[in-house]
């Protein structure tokens, strides 16, 4: 396993977090099961205090979770420098054969944590609380992923054998590998490219026309095809070389950590997108939904941008595509 001082900062946060996510959780079983806005109990008045108390738990315990996240990253990227063969936090990742199923779950996380944030904030805005038992509901199946996430980090972790040779993203994100990854490599570029401002260009429509549930399917698309055409195409600009294709080497300070920028936009984009049918669900307020609806369209087209410039850059300083 190994110890250094950033995976250490983890596996204490995690510890601390899951003390009070433990608490949060069982005082959510409470209110989720009793609760009844219209009581005058004493029974009543204990849980709305209880429920003050566990919401700022549950609120502080995602919120740094989702600033962890970034710094999880950063983690893998710095003991890339003592597995041999890792160039980047790509090695790390495939050391184990949990680190995959670690980075989609912290994804899946971070999306689920910030919808319970959002939820969060439209109960407090209501006179009577409406949607309380929904967001302690939540928070009971978030509790459940939230559990698993940490104990497939330390499992991946402990697992990591600093003797053992693991492969570096040259070879992981490449052609001549024979997995699932490997087959987009197969894509003709023109393909996807069209594909990707074509998804761009129904969200600007579905925007305009403001068709909820397509946008939220588009945002999805969207995702998918940003994150393929960014290993496939426009990492190569911005690694200036055909032949690297890596999602994480980009968060290094040689390319002035422009993933993190990047990823950002991407994640807050989609992320303001899927909020779409949250507001829908919790309220009918058109004001609340297009707020959600311009931040959306703000980061992609922020993401789309930054992407772009870089073949067209190398294009007019060079006067030739890779």
């Amino acid at each position: 396993m190994i110890l250094s001082p950033e995976v250490l900062t983890i596996i204490i946060l995690n510890i601390i977090f899951l003390v009070f996510g433990t608490i949060a959780f069982i005082l959510s079983i409470k209110i989720f099961f009793n609760w009844n806005i219209e009581s005058t109990s004493q029974k009543q008045y204990t849980l709305e205090k209880q429920s003050f108390l566990t919401a700022t738990i549950i609120k502080y315990i995602l919120s740094i979770k989702i600033l962890l996240f970034i710094f999880f990253i950063f983690t893998l990227d710095k003991i890339s420098n003592v597995l041999t063969g890792a160039m980047c936090a790509a090695g790390v990742v495939d050391a184990t054969s949990y680190g995959i199923y670690l980075l989609l779950f912290k994804l899946i996380n971070i999306y689920l944590f910030g919808f319970w944030l959002v939820i969060h904030k439209f109960d407090i805005k209501t006179e009577n609380l409406k949607f309380t038992k929904l967001k302690f509901g939540f928070f009971l199946f978030i509790y459940i992923l939230f559990v698993s996430e940490i104990a497939l980090e330390i499992t991946m972790f402990s697992s990591i054998d600093v003797d053992k040779l693991v492969s570096c993203c040259g070879t992981l994100y490449s052609n001549s590998q024979t997995s699932y990854l490997s087959s987009i490599f197969m894509i003709n570029n023109a393909y996807l490219l069209i594909a990707f401002y074509t998804s761009l260009f129904l969200l600007i429509i579905f925007y305009l026309i403001k068709n909820d549930y397509l946008y939220i399917i588009l945002n999805l698309i969207f995702l998918i095809l940003s994150i393929i055409t960014l290993i496939t195409f426009f990492g190569t600009y911005i690694y200036e070389l055909p032949t690297h294709h890596c999602p994480f080497c980009m968060l290094q300070n040689e390319y002035s950590y422009v993933g993190y920028i990047l990823y950002l936009s991407l994640f807050l984009g989609t992320f303001y997108g899927f909020n779409i049918v949250i507001t829908n669900i919790l309220t009918k307020d058109n004001e609340n939904s297009g707020y959600y609806y311009k931040m959306s369209l703000a980061f992609i087209l922020l993401y789309t941008i930054l992407v772009s410039y870089y073949p067209i850059s190398y294009y007019i300083k060079n006067g030739v595509f890779l």
